[in-house]
């Protein structure tokens, strides 16, 4: 049965409550609701949660890597590559906050998902360019468009590192990541609609003294068929199990196409200055061997193998023997 106050009782509450005795429950109950609220802008939905992000990052730090790793054995000179920043803005921010000229590609990321961009920045691009020609990697005084030549050669360098992302993804989904178009001017590029949500990943790269940018715009209608899969125990799954045939063919297919650096010594010998200035061709020196004695054969400067010397057609040869790699590490 409900307690019913007379009017009286309730004067004397409206009257408490205007001069402030009694506090009004409802009213702190609505502060305090009030101090957990956030704002949301509707115009920028975070559509990617946290945990999305932190393996997105995972993903694009191993890409980092085996792109830097790759780059400076396909141009023949050290670079330097690491992810600077992940945020996730609209697609009309990311092409606004975009140099001009600039290289952009739009990517078929694969037939179940769709599209995505990569684009370098002009200090990333002249050095590369340069070091393919024979250069030194330099960046030119004034930046302008690329020539057709150029962009040709860029097209190839975009393939090896769409073939990297690739195999960076590929305990997440399979890539088959294929350049539609490639444009230099930003405000031409209409892939997707200005309000649509994407993350975009951007990497540093060193060339010498030279510091530019590499751009991964994923869009979130892309990425939305293996959003589930965006997460760190997804990522990890496949940590300890047996490399994918794939996997290995690809490797194989890498360390084969690797140039490295072979060195036999012959012996040594000491003659005095005098000898030395006088020698001529057809000189014989004594080096310490004797016939039939294996020489060391050395790898990179590393002593790997035992070899011995001969013939091989009309061309100066040697014939491995045994590998020592071990013995080597031993005796050190």
């Amino acid at each position: 049965m409900k307690d019913v106050l007379s009017q009286s009782e309730i004067d004397n509450l409206i009257t408490a409550l205007g001069s402030g005795d009694i506090e009004s429950e409802g009213a702190n109950l609505l502060e305090e609701e009030l101090e957990d609220v956030k704002t949301y802008d509707f115009k920028r939905p975070n559509k990617f949660s946290k945990e999305q992000i932190r393996t997105l990052q995972i993903i694009h730090e191993n890409f980092a890597r085996t792109l830097g790793n790759f780059l400076s054995a396909y141009v023949r000179n050290v670079i330097k590559i690491e992810v600077a920043s992940l945020s996730q803005v609209s697609y009309g921010e990311f092409i606004n906050s975009l140099p001009v000229p600039t290289v952009m590609a739009v990517l078929s990321l694969s037939p179940q998902l769709g599209s995505a961009v990569l684009q370098t920045d002009l200090q990333f691009v002249f050095p590369i360019i340069d070091l393919l020609c024979g250069g030194e990697g330099q960046v030119p005084t004034k930046l302008r468009e690329l020539t057709e030549i150029e962009q040709t050669m860029m097209k190839r360098v975009y393939t090896t590192i769409l073939d990297n992302l690739k195999y960076s993804w590929h305990d997440i989904t399979k890539l088959e990541p294929v350049i539609d178009t490639l444009e230099t001017n930003p405000q031409y590029n209409q892939a997707l609609a200005s309000n649509e949500t994407v993350v975009i990943v951007t990497l540093m790269s060193q060339i010498g003294d030279n510091q530019g940018f590499i751009n991964i715009c994923l869009p979130f209608i892309s990425m939305e068929p293996i959003i589930n899969q965006l997460s760190a125990q997804h990522c990890f799954r496949n940590v300890g199990h047996k490399p994918q045939k794939e996997n290995t063919a690809l490797l194989c297919q890498r360390i084969e196409g690797s140039e490295v650096e072979l060195a036999v010594d012959l012996g040594e010998t000491v003659i005095s200055m005098k000898d030395f200035l006088e020698i001529q061709e057809g000189d014989v020196l004594p080096l310490g061997k004797s016939v039939g004695e294996e020489l060391d054969l050395y790898v990179e400067n590393q002593l790997k193998y035992k070899v011995l010397p001969g013939i091989s057609g009309n061309k100066r040869s040697v014939q491995i023997t045994r590998w020592v790699g071990e013995e080597a590490l031993v005796d050190e």
